[in-house]
């Protein structure tokens, strides 16, 4: 083999070589780095070389949070009911070298730390605290688990019960339970819109009644007022009457008497037979019903010649009055 050869086999050795010793470490991943079979140190993001046949890359953590859906497992309640219970957790590594050192199946520790854990909170609860109780479960859950696991370097973030599997039995009695409550809070919703259907027709009624009786209360005022208006009216409307007649029987009545007075005056009677007509006249207008007599200025003086013509006497029942109006000569 020539010296060129040899040359060119190293030269490929120590390329290759190059290579296996040159590592790049991605983002949110760590290495551990063994040296001669022990912990070097933690490789983080970027690129390390190593020493050839000396260190090596052992593991590459994942530092992103990890989620573990673990199976269904039976657990007892306080009241003795098994039921199937699966749960979902949520970790991330923190410390990447208790991690590798310190838990030799992390996953299946975390599964059975899980687990009995869970049994230990659901043996203290009954059946009805369990299926209303999830936050509370979660919580207490979570607590445990990320004590228990801070020496493995992983920190537990969240535990999630996924899905609680009564016994068939109990779903069936859960079901007509569940079915019955839906009836009672329908009767309920039922009775209540009954009543308050109720209350909005009694309350309709009230005010139809109460403003059927201030129409009745406003058409009987305005009816006595019309009727007051109708009775004042005529009142009004007779006393005028009474007034037109009583001035139009007494115009009558002076009109006679005067017509009287002329024609004794033209027959030129005596005075005595003139006296005795005039009494007879004046008797004759007592019985109507006017008190007063109206006489010409004329007749009043020719009547003044006689004694006893100015007074009439007054009857037992009636008085009568004869006022003299004198009218003066135009």
């Amino acid at each position: 083999m020539t010296t060129i050869g040899i040359l060119i086999i190293v030269i490929v050795i120590v390329v290759i070589m190059s290579i296996k010793c040159v590592k790049v470490i991605q983002q949110s991943t760590v290495g551990i780095i063994m040296r001669l079979g022990k912990f070097h140190k933690k490789a983080d993001t970027g690129v390390h070389f190593l020493v050839p046949f000396i260190d090596t890359l052992s593991y590459r953590i994942d530092l992103k949070e990890r989620v573990e859906d673990f199976p269904p497992q039976p657990v007892i309640t306080k009241d003795n009911v098994t039921m199937q219970i699966d749960t979902v957790v949520y970790y991330q590594v923190t410390d990447p070298i208790r991690f590798v050192f310190e838990i030799a199946n992390p996953n299946a520790a975390i599964e059975n730390l899980t687990a009995t854990t869970l049994r230990n909170i659901i043996g203290e609860l009954d059946l009805d605290a369990t299926l209303t109780s999830r936050d509370v479960i979660n919580t207490k859950m979570r607590a445990i688990l990320d004590e228990a696991t801070d020496k493995w370097g992983i920190k537990v973030n969240r535990v999630e019960l996924k899905n609680i599997m009564p016994p068939h039995d109990i779903q069936v009695a859960m079901e007509k339970q569940m079915r019955a409550e839906r009836e009672r809070r329908e009767s309920i919703l039922q009775a209540e819109g009954e009543k308050q259907s109720s209350i909005l027709r009694a309350e309709g009624e009230k005010q139809s009644a109460i403003l059927r009786a201030e129409a009745k209360k406003e058409a009987m005022i305005r009816e006595a007022e019309g009727d007051k208006q109708s009775r004042i009216l005529k009142a009004q409307g007779d006393a005028e009457s009474i007034r037109e007649v009583a001035k139009a029987k007494a115009e009558g009545e002076a009109v006679v008497i005067e017509q009287v007075f002329k024609a004794m005056k033209d027959a030129d009677i005596d005075d005595n037979m003139l006296a005795l007509k005039s009494m007879e006249a004046l008797e004759k207008v007592a019985q109507g019903k006017s008190t007063k007599l109206v006489l010409p200025s004329d007749a009043v003086n020719f009547l003044g010649t006689f004694k006893g013509i100015k007074e009439v006497m007054k009857d037992d029942d009636d008085d009568i009055k004869i006022n003299i109006n004198k009218e003066e000569s135009k």
